[in-house]
């Protein structure tokens, strides 16, 4: 803070402040929510059910996480002793001896990593809880009025994205503000521990829900032939608790740590940039990015409403309240980048002011773009849709090469846009006069994270979006369950409303993931500058030669060991993909098996009440025994490339990593989404099988079928590797220049390396096993 001129350190200040507004946005949307009316004694029996699955769920998992987070925390304190202390850290802590410094470094990245894991975890458990209190409220809301149950909906969403702002935003700046110019290394661990934690809630509840929903689907769906949600359905609940954990839970987590690895990204190029030209604008322009962010979100959300009729159009009124936030937030970036970048500098910005604004501006455009090329490849009336939904006439066969194909299609769109972006930030900031090569890079590659900034500005809307889904989806579940058998006029239009709700909740869901998708690889090319950076810096300290640092060497795919690292890079998202999906595969069959068990018992003809907790016990289990393999497969596979290979292949690993993790990503959301939206489009048709009509057709089943195979990968596979990319980056950057450090492994360095190649194979064999992964309870 020293080397803030006062007015800077006031704008500081402010934006901590702001990051506490946010916080006292989501309390206050809070009581509003609990004020709200829960409904009948039946849907308060049915929600009772979703919130203890829920909540014994997430308390489970966090016994699993929390061993880990203390392993990893020793680690990362002791990481900063194998390296020297940067000049950064000891010109913020000048006057203290070195060996004070190395400790408090390595305190700060430690405890920084707690922070992250803490605050990931608090987003994604308190987003949760509340989801699962409006779910409830939303159903009782729909017999009165769709803007009831609009509004009640994405509110409830709007307190996880406000959290993920606030907690984000006040994280990032306390450790500025205690740090300094040597906050970079602190913010590795606290982006780390977000990631981290972000990775499990990911997978877990990813395989939770997916494990359930499969089962009641296949069984309830396809061989009983009973509506979804109905009550006689063993799977029901743990497919509603599912929703929470791997919806709410699991994309707040995953939100929150791109919004902390862009802004990561950002200050460790932006103390680059501070190096070259003396400007700590540089590091102080991305924070008041993220406050302007807050603010725009919290007008914008805030927007978001319906009318008092009985149907409207909640599409279009989220959107209105996002491209609202859009606008004010772009206004106030060129505003505030001209007063701070230009007036309030005594010397100009090398280029002009109006560099760094462009390119947030050029991220916020990325994220509408991306908005809407999720919601024409999945939205309901799309045409990639309706033409899936036509190829239900002949089969599921036929059904599912269309959504392949549509799948496959997506991902080339979304890879261009992304590269669209990459070049803006080239042309932004290639005018800069008088760089050499490497600086012009290291403009180029700061323009990339202020994109991924700019992205994820408007993270409050995008994560109330996306919880929206699920909000909407138990609802709609505690309706069919609560009202079963009732059809007065007012639940015939309530159910309408939730019906309409659930839909476009399938919408917001696959939109919000691909926003989380594209900031994952915005934020993984903006991390790969940071990579390029440290590691010269660590090699500069090791007596390398300039020439032969990486930032003037680059990443040379001609050499052998480079293009190997690039090869295996770019498996690691297949084999984690196939990792999950097995997992959800193994938990899925148990389900089924356990549905067809209670409905032979008399469940399903009505001489026996349904069993929920067992259903929801197998669920639990299932994806807390899985979660290990994969966390291990993130964290270790990058510090095996680098001790193996070298840093620059370690380098290549990282871009085959980000391409291959995209494109996978992309197919598996969009494909699956359409799948999910085909399969709703033909039920929402008025049921006739002997025309092929509606539930109980021919077509309907054919849907189901395709729905089911996509679940694990729009709901699992999919939007676990976004985390994934940036673990795997994250860890990089971290121990890139501990490689560089050191050439030569030692007898201590192979033993090391044995160990960690032994967990890793101890993953793989532990995901190709062929018993299932928990047994059922009881007889």
């Amino acid at each position: 803070m020293s080397l803030l001129t006062p007015a800077e350190q006031i704008m500081i200040w402010a934006i901590l402040g702001i990051a506490i507004l946010g916080l006292a946005y989501a309390l206050f949307l809070r009581n509003q929510i609990l004020q709200e009316d829960k409904g009948t004694e039946k849907m308060q029996e049915v929600w009772n059910a979703i919130r203890d699955g829920a909540v014994a769920y997430l308390n489970s998992q966090t016994k699993i996480i929390i061993p880990f987070i203390g392993i990893l925390t020793v680690a990362l304190f002791l990481s900063v002793y194998v390296v020297p202390v940067t000049q950064e850290a000891l010109d913020r802590f000048s006057g203290l001896s070195y060996e004070t410094v190395r400790l408090i470094m390595g305190l700060g990245r430690a405890g920084s990593f707690v922070l992250g894991s803490l605050f990931s975890l608090a987003v994604g458990q308190i987003g949760m809880r509340m989801a699962v209190e409006g779910n409830v409220r939303v159903a009782a809301a729909a017999r009165r009025s769709f803007g009831d149950a609009l509004r009640i909906a994405y509110r409830a969403g709007t307190i996880t994205g406000m959290l993920t702002d606030g907690l984000g935003l006040l994280g990032g700046t306390v450790i500025f503000m205690i740090f300094g110019i040597a906050a970079p290394d602190a913010l590795l661990g606290f982006g780390f521990g977000a990631t981290l934690i972000a990775l499990f809630m990911r997978v877990g509840g990813g395989i939770y829900t997916k494990a359930a929903d499969v089962g009641a689907d296949l069984v309830g769906k396809v061989e009983a032939g009973i509506p979804e949600d109905d009550p006689r359905n063993p799977a029901v609940v743990a497919d509603l608790v599912g929703d929470n954990v791997g919806d709410c839970a699991g994309m707040a987590a995953d939100i929150f740590q791109s919004y902390e690895v862009t802004i990561v990204s950002a200050l460790i190029l932006g103390l680059a940039l501070w190096r070259i030209t003396g400007h700590m604008a540089w590091i102080v322009y991305p924070l008041l990015v993220r406050g302007i962010g807050v603010l725009s979100s919290i007008i914008g959300t805030y927007l978001v409403k319906g009318g008092p009729e009985k149907s409207g159009d909640a599409m279009k009124a989220i959107f209105k309240g996002f491209l609202s936030s859009a606008a004010i937030s772009t206004v106030l970036f060129f505003a505030v980048g001209y007063y701070y970048l230009d007036v309030m500098q005594e010397t100009p910005l090398p280029g002009g002011w109006w560099r760094a604004p462009l390119a947030v501006a050029v991220g916020v455009l990325l994220a509408i773009a991306n908005d809407r090329l999720t919601d024409y490849f999945t939205g309901a009336e799309s045409k990639p849709v309706q033409e899936i939904k036509k190829s239900s006439d002949t089969g599921s066969a036929t059904l599912i090469l269309q959504g392949l194909a549509v799948g496959f299609e997506s991902s080339v769109w979304a890879i261009l846009i992304i590269a669209a972006t990459i070049m803006a930030s080239v042309f932004i900031f290639q005018g800069v006069p008088n760089l050499s090569e490497v600086e012009k890079i290291t403009y180029i590659l700061y323009g990339v994270s202020m994109t991924g900034i700019g992205m994820l500005t408007l993270t409050g809307n995008n994560v109330a979006m996306d919880t929206f889904g699920p909000v909407a989806d138990n609802a709609n579940g505690i309706g069919e369950m609560a009202w079963a058998g009732m059809d007065d006029p007012d639940t015939q239009a309530a159910r309408k409303i939730m019906a309409d709700l659930d839909a476009v909740g399938n919408t917001t869901k696959a939109i919000t993931k691909g926003v989380a998708i594209g900031s994952a690889v915005i934020a993984a090319v903006a991390l790969f500058g940071s990579y390029l950076v440290d590691v010269s810096r660590a090699q500069a300290q090791a007596g390398v030669p300039e020439a032969l640092q990486l930032q003037n060497l680059g990443i040379r795919v001609n050499v052998p060991e480079v293009f190997v690292g690039m090869l295996i890079g770019g498996a690691l998202p297949m084999l984690f993909s196939s990792y999950a999906i097995q997992a959800v595969r193994r938990a899925a069959s148990l389900m089924v098996e356990e549905v067809r068990r209670q409905f032979r018992a008399g469940v399903l003809d009505g001489t026996r009440k349904p069993d929920y907790q067992r259903p929801v016990a197998i669920s639990t289990a299932a994806a807390q025994k899985e979660l290990i393999a994969l966390a291990i497969l993130g964290v270790v596979s990058p510090i095996l490339v680098g001790m193996w290979l070298g840093v620059e292949a370690l380098g290549g690993f990282l871009a085959g990593l980000i391409l291959s993790g995209q494109l996978l990503a992309v197919f598996m959301n969009n494909a699956g989404g359409a799948w999910d939206n085909a399969k709703k489009t033909i039920e929402d048709e008025p049921s006739d099988p002997e025309r092929n009509l509606g539930k109980g057709s021919e077509r309907h089943k054919a849907s189901v079928v395709g729905d089911t195979v996509g679940d694990p990968l729009k709901d699992t596979a999919g939007p676990a590797l976004n985390p994934m990319i940036k673990v795997v980056n994250l860890v990089a950057v971290i121990v890139a220049p501990i490689v560089a450090q050191y050439q030569h492994l030692g007898v201590g360095g192979w033993i090391l390396f044995i160990v960690l190649l032994g967990s890793v194979v101890w993953s793989i064999w532990y995901s190709r096993r062929t018993e299932d992964a928990v047994a059922p309870a009881g007889d």
